[in-house]
């Protein structure tokens, strides 16, 4: 935790290597959900949900898994929502939300359908 008027390792750091881009750069870069803060890398990991929800479309349907697929459905939703509620808007969480919705629905409707039609 740094005290205040302080500025971290980190944050000098951020400013060095904002100081070298272009101006034009420069404000996508010190943005307050730009690169150099969490909540641009969070959602930009949470994508290998996504990767991984768009392979589980060849899986046979009789592997899926409804409640998981219902979980990331659902909770993609949720944040997806909260994303766009929170300041500053953080468009990359809302991105990565709406495709993990996406997939959670297509792959939970799948496996609901191929339960359905077992019975």
């Amino acid at each position: 935790m740094t005290m205040s008027g302080k500025i971290s390792a980190y944050q000098r750091l951020m400013l060095r290597l904002a100081s070298i881009l272009p101006e034009r750069l420069r404000a996508a870069f010190l943005h307050p959900a730009g690169p150099t803060t969490i909540f641009f890398w969070a959602p930009t990991f949470k994508w290998g949900l996504v990767i991984a929800g768009i392979g589980d479309i060849n899986r046979p349907a009789d592997t899926i898994s409804l409640s998981q697929t219902a979980s990331l459905m659902i909770t993609g939703a949720i944040w997806s929502r909260y994303s766009l509620v929170i300041i500053p808007k953080n468009y990359n969480l809302f991105s990565v939300n709406m495709f993990t919705c996406g997939t959670g629905t297509y792959n939970f409707v799948r496996g609901l359908l191929y339960q359905m039609k077992k019975k």
